[in-house]
């Protein structure tokens, strides 16, 4: 599985942005997708993840993404999505979408089998 991550860029604190992952998978709809970042010399921080069973969405988030940013994926298209609302300095960081095949979205990296190569995002207050 590749997986390709955009939509990074500069933005003022209060903006948003949205992020997009395109993936490679011939069997997308069966994996739990994630997103995580990072910023030099700090673990990887869990953002979001879901996963798509019995026909709906089950989403997770952290508590610094509850309520400002949204998980999606469009299995059609293979592509999962992630639009950041009212972002924060704190938000930047290098972000990582990430495939898993656990049955639950995950927030434990160790759980991801395939990972993109990243894309930044810099909010600036």
């Amino acid at each position: 599985v590749q997986l390709q991550a955009s939509g990074g860029g500069s933005v003022q604190a209060g903006g948003s942005l949205r992020l997009s992952c395109a993936a490679s998978a011939r069997t997308f709809a069966r994996y739990s997708m994630g997103w995580f970042r990072q910023n030099p010399g700090k673990e990887r921080e869990f953002v979001a993840a879901i996963e798509y069973t019995d026909s709906k969405d089950i989403t997770d988030y952290a508590d610094s993404a509850e309520g400002r940013f949204t998980i999606s994926r469009d299995n059609a298209k293979k592509m999962v999505y992630l639009q950041m609302n009212s972002l924060k300095s704190e938000d930047t960081a290098v972000y990582y979408c990430a495939a898993s095949l656990s049955p639950l979205p995950s927030r434990r990296h160790d759980d991801y089998n395939y990972w993109g190569q990243g894309t930044q995002v810099t909010v600036s207050s």
